[in-house]
């Protein structure tokens, strides 16, 4: 037997417990921003139940989203600390509004009316301009929060499928693919060169003579620099697969020089003057330096 039930909260917001008994089964219950959808829910799982191919797991009833990031955060955090810190912002946001639902309860039209209202937060720019976040970084949101279902459905069976199997991402506009010619080439060193930041000029050349990418390049290490065979090993690659690639000319040359001049207390390229152990952040310089160019 069904019932639902119909709450409102104090903000106002109407929402619909479908809550489901049958003999032999634990009561189990949902709950839906739409009666059309809790009504549906509930027949389907009368019907698995009526038809004995109904099994909600117990870890699911057990444990609340909120657990499940908090867990998810504490193995990445020991175990791939890089993308811990690409991640915590994003999942510490879905934490924040939907930490108290239970895993079971969750459903595509309570993960869907979230995802909207992140579609339509807006964000204030350094020049005052306000606009709404691009659909790249809701998508980063996706994808770090379906990431932490795979793992509780694959690992550790926490939940049975995933609950944003169904749903697609934001459509992303086509990047424009444009490249600098002579005079732009020769206008962006030179800025880079009469800049402050004593690695910029280094590293625009390492990224226009290599392809590497600007993480890629901040976070290089002296041990992973061959000065003999005149090459560098990526490891933690955008792709996951190790690359090495060649240095030669000009790049080769500012390489050996900053190796002459080393940092005691560091073993990255370019590191921070007042925290050697984290890359030196040189993104205020850059943007300077494309504005004199």
């Amino acid at each position: 037997m069904a019932n639902i039930e119909k709450r409102t909260s104090s903000t106002g917001e109407t929402s619909y417990r479908a809550l489901v008994r049958r003999k032999g089964y634990a009561t189990t219950s949902a709950t839906f921003s739409r009666l059309t959808e809790a009504k549906d829910w509930a027949r389907a799982t009368e019907a698995a139940m009526k038809e004995k191919r109904y099994f909600k797991s117990t870890e699911a009833k057990k444990h609340t989203l909120a657990d499940l990031i908090d867990r998810y955060l504490k193995k990445l955090q020991h175990e791939k600390p890089k993308r811990y810190k690409d991640v915590k912002s994003p999942l510490e946001w879905w934490k924040d509004q939907l930490g108290f639902v239970i895993l079971a309860d969750l459903s595509k039209s309570t993960l869907t009316e979230k995802i909207d209202q992140l579609s339509a937060k807006t964000v204030k720019l350094k020049d005052g301009t306000i606009k709404r976040i691009s659909p790249a970084r809701v998508n980063r949101y996706l994808a770090a929060l379906s990431h932490v279902f795979t793992v509780a459905v694959n690992e550790w069976e926490w939940l049975e499928s995933h609950p944003m199997q169904k749903i697609s991402k934001k459509p992303e506009p086509r990047g424009r693919v444009r490249f600098l010619d002579d005079d732009e080439r020769k206008r962006l060193l030179t800025a880079c060169k009469e800049s402050r930041c004593p690695y910029l000029y280094t590293v625009v050349i390492l990224a226009l003579s290599t392809g590497a990418r600007f993480n890629e390049i901040m976070r290089l290490k002296w041990q992973d620099v061959d000065l003999n065979r005149k090459q560098i090993t990526l490891h933690e690659t955008k792709n996951k697969e190790r690359r090495v690639l060649p240095l030669a000319g000009h790049a080769l040359d500012l390489i050996k020089g900053k190796n002459r001049v080393r940092h005691i207390s560091s073993d990255l390229v370019f590191p921070a003057p007042h925290n050697p152990k984290e890359p030196y952040k040189i993104r205020s310089s850059w943007n300077k330096a494309l504005e004199n160019a």
